[in-house]
């Protein structure tokens, strides 16, 4: 069991998070990203530092991850093929991206990206706020509480 971060477009209070909780449960984490990354000493944590480009992270965690691993990512296409690969996807927002419902959500982001096309919709999400770290803390304990048993 390990966990992945998609790790450029995840906020530093996640990571932060998953800092503390790969030391304290004693888990293997790695960051893939297109630029270095500070991290703790560790021997729990590592990064890998893929080339830039469009999906370049995404496809080498997809290329090594393994059927019980959790990905962090708020990436929706990412979040189906870790699923479609047998691991569990999570949102930094407290998101769990499972078999049971990311068809769902690959439409949802379908049809968001045809309104935002089409100029319905404009902006982005939300800042990032308590709320969403304390969805996030729990999704990720329920998690590693479950993986550990």
């Amino acid at each position: 069991m390990k966990i992945w971060i998609d790790a450029d477009a995840c906020p530093g209070e996640a990571k932060q998070l998953l800092f503390r909780t790969a030391e304290r449960r004693q888990i293997d984490m790695t960051l893939v990203a297109n630029q270095p990354m500070p991290i703790p000493r560790s021997e729990f944590i590592s990064t890998l530092l893929v080339p830039s480009g469009a999906n370049v992270a995404d496809a080498r965690i997809v290329e090594l991850m393994e059927s019980g691993d959790l990905v962090i990512t708020a990436d929706i296409p990412l979040a189906a093929q870790v699923v479609a690969k047998g691991g569990m996807a999570l949102d930094p927002r407290g998101h769990l991206y499972q078999a049971e419902n990311i068809g769902e959500r690959l439409a949802m982001r379908h049809l968001l990206d045809e309104l935002r096309g089409g100029g319905q919709i404009t902006g982005g999400p939300a800042n990032y706020n308590q709320k969403d770290r304390q969805a996030f803390a729990n999704q990720l304990d329920r998690w590693v509480t479950r993986a550990l048993r």
